[in-house]
């Protein structure tokens, strides 16, 4: 009798057991908002944050392999497209090119960039052998002799070939540049011109807040709002209250109905109005892309990178960085990063020569756009076309844009101020790169040398 006894109490308590875990699971497959614990393993640092929102990837069907290359699309199909990708979809789905597709289907994004598989992801999230050139270029020495020898692994090494944007390694835009003095004489940042094209922006609200200077009489807060008196004077300064910008144009959104509704704490949906594109380009940075899935906002104690502990609870969001009613451009530049942000590439941002350049635009002493932020490189300006009728300068909120491979800084930031050559031993010197590039590049990288042989190749056979 006891050991029936015994038994039969080990089988009762595995079967609660076996529903309580049959429970646990079920719940948090159906209506959890944590499923990360059926993941077969961890995501990239590109998409991580968004790890609990598995439809963000996966689609209604989850196993649909069209409906994850739709989902990958939706989030970066900008950058798939000439000039930005150096192999566009475009390329394979010429029947010229259908060999090519045997041995890597190139239309599929899973072919090269799967998840969950830490133990074989390298940079970029590449999940592919890193020789997988060879499969198209395996005669490249017929038609580059001054590859000879090279071996396929070294394709993508720093200031050679990025199989996706390559529009700064590229053999002409090479030769352009080659003999380029180290640090330009005249070096400037691309000027800020919001306000002046506003007249061409369609998207503002140009009936209910003509760009013209406000006072405090005209602010249109309601009469009844209790707030520190602080907040005037910080609007009245900004380019907000110099552009027409008043209290309602952040407070209110307008609904369906028409109605009316104030908001003490707008959000990033408010700033659309008037920086639709700077907003969309947030939500697709590492700061905002959790915000775009309608999951909580992303803070500093989530990141991989090393951040300040007092900074771990802080939402990251629009006014996170451009402090509500003041919106100073210089603090958010640099301060409100290094708030953050401890990495060792951050905290010797303010050792550097970049550093020196900013603090003396920032006193008078040198000229407007000459200085160099964090945000110069990392959220730096760029040629836009808002409309079919309009291409304006502005800022990429989507800060990791142009971080891997960082050739692609070489465009947008660095021939700003420096010749090409000297770019690409800077951006390959990993020292280098720790010590924000306080000093000369330790390392030096053939792709100009190269360069120059083709040149003097064509110059002989006149082509």
């Amino acid at each position: 009798m006891t050991v029936i006894t015994k038994n039969k109490n080990f089988w009762i308590l595995w079967l609660l057991l076996m529903i309580a875990v049959i429970t646990y699971f079920s719940g948090n497959l159906l209506d959890g908002k944590d499923k990360t614990i059926f993941m077969p393993g961890p995501l990239t640092s590109g998409h991580y944050q968004i790890d609990i929102k598995c439809k963000a990837c996966h689609g209604e069907s989850f196993s649909s392999r069209e409906d994850m290359q739709k989902k990958c699309i939706s989030c970066h199909g900008e950058q798939r497209k000439k000039p930005f990708d150096s192999h566009p979809e475009a390329k394979f789905t010429d029947p010229r090119n259908a060999d090519r597709l045997e041995n890597i289907n190139a239309l599929k994004c899973v072919s090269c960039h799967v998840e969950h598989q830490p133990g074989m992801t390298i940079n970029n999230g590449l999940t592919q052998a890193v020789d997988f050139c060879i499969h198209c270029h395996g005669d490249i020495e017929k038609e580059r002799p001054s590859h000879k020898g090279m071996e396929f692994d070294s394709c993508a090494s720093s200031g050679c070939h990025n199989y996706h944007n390559n529009r700064a390694l590229y053999t002409d835009f090479l030769i352009k540049h080659i003999d380029e003095v180290p640090t330009f004489e005249k070096r400037s940042l691309p000027e800020k011109e919001f306000a002046g094209v506003l007249d061409e922006v369609a998207t503002y609200p140009h009936r209910k807040y003509p760009v013209k200077s406000l006072q405090l009489v005209q602010k249109d807060a309601p009469a009844d709002l209790l707030y520190d008196t602080q907040i005037d004077n910080d609007w009245l300064t900004t380019a907000h209250a110099n552009a027409g910008v008043n209290c309602s144009a952040c407070h209110i959104k307008r609904s369906d109905s028409k109605q009316a509704i104030w908001n003490s704490k707008p959000d990033h949906t408010y700033c659309t109005s008037c920086h639709n594109q700077e907003v969309a380009h947030f939500l697709k940075g590492k700061h905002g892309m959790r915000l775009a899935q309608d999951l909580d906002p992303m803070t500093p104690g989530f990141a991989r990178l090393e951040m300040k502990s007092d900074s771990f609870e802080k939402e990251l969001n629009c006014n996170t960085c451009h402090q509500p009613h003041k919106y100073k451009l210089d603090t958010a530049a640099v301060d409100i990063c290094l708030q953050c942000h401890n990495d060792k590439h951050s905290l010797a941002y303010k050792k550097s020569a970049h550093y020196t350049l900013w603090l003396e635009e920032q006193s008078g002493k040198a000229k407007p756009d000459t200085g160099v932020s964090c945000a110069s490189c990392h959220m730096p300006r760029i040629n836009y076309d808002v409309s079919d009728w309009l291409r304006r300068v502005t800022v990429q909120h989507n800060q990791n844009a142009n971080l891997k491979p960082n050739e692609k800084m070489i465009r947008t930031v660095c021939a700003n101020c420096h010749g090409l050559e000297f770019t690409l031993d800077a951006l390959a010197d990993k020292n280098l790169i720790l010590n924000n590039f306080n000093g000369q590049p330790g390392i030096h990288v053939e792709t100009m040398d190269l360069a120059r042989k083709e040149l003097q190749r064509r110059k002989k056979s006149g082509n």
